[in-house]
């Protein structure tokens, strides 16, 4: 089963590239995995738009080194809802998607891993689709991605604890301090710094995701874009800097998870469609 956004450019070949994949889920080697999906890497079709644009494209650079790394370790294969293709069997035993989350990607890649299942990821060639343009629509879907992300956490903690492998429950820990609490602990430490007078608590933490978080920007791109050395540098800068916003985004969203009861808000996107060159 596929599922792509309305927005999606799909390559006329993909099939042929993403169907080897999911046939290593009939392999009986335990080293092979059981591939119960398949992400493709999504591309952003109006990168050159804006400054908004511009950062996400570096930003599925990122995520795309970090898909590749997370999987090569045995780690968390995730779902990006865009370009995922899942085995009917696979999510025939989890039970289909849940309605009862705002980010089904994300909720259904844990149930997949909880049932032994491996997500893979493949690299070339993307699924295009649309990045959002301004500062208000980027706002609302990475709200959403923020309250969806750590509702899986908060739905599935028992589970996590009792049935994932060691690799895998040491790959979700790994991401939840760096995607979730470190960002969401960065404004509230810069705060108290100046108040105080006195260096930020997690620095050190910081500037070590920092680093991390440049290294695969700059590789994510090197790897999926035909740029020159000195453009990889100039991009991952520029990708760097959009990236701060998700320590707003987390701040806010966890004051709210915290506050508030589960809810199910979902803002449309807005897309406005992209003229053929």
């Amino acid at each position: 089963m596929a599922v792509f956004d309305a927005d999606a450019r799909v390559p006329a070949d993909l099939l042929q590239r993403v169907v080897p994949l999911l046939t290593r889920a009939d392999c009986s080697s335990a080293a092979a995995g059981r591939v119960g999906a398949v992400q493709v890497r999504k591309a952003v079709a109006n990168a050159e738009v804006n400054l908004w644009t511009r950062g996400q494209r570096a930003e599925m650079a990122l995520d795309s080194y970090y898909q590749q790394q997370r999987a090569a370790l045995g780690g968390i294969g995730e779902l990006r809802g865009n370009g995922q293709f899942i085995r009917r069997d696979a999510i025939a035993q989890c039970g289909g998607w849940n309605e009862a989350t705002i980010t089904d990607d994300l909720d259904l890649t844990l149930r997949l891993h909880l049932e032994d299942w491996d997500v893979a990821f493949l690299n070339h060639p993307a699924v295009e689709e649309e990045g959002v343009t301004r500062a208000i629509s980027l706002w609302h879907q990475r709200n959403r991605w923020a309250e969806g992300g750590y509702q899986r956490y908060l739905d599935y903690w028992r589970p996590i604890l009792q049935r994932l492998s060691v690799p895998k429950l040491v790959d979700l820990f790994a991401f939840l301090i760096v995607q979730y609490l470190l960002p969401m602990a960065a404004i509230p430490d810069l705060v108290f710094a100046l108040i105080r007078h006195r260096p930020p608590v997690y620095t050190p933490l910081t500037t070590l995701t920092i680093g991390i978080s440049c290294w695969g920007m700059f590789m994510g791109i090197r790897r999926t874009q035909s740029v020159s050395v000195f453009s990889a540098l100039g991009q991952t800068l520029l990708g760097i800097v959009y990236m701060m916003h998700w320590a707003v985004v987390m701040s806010t969203t966890t004051v709210r998870v915290a506050v508030r009861p589960k809810r199910l808000k979902w803002v449309k996107t807005v897309h406005t469609g992209i003229a053929e060159a």
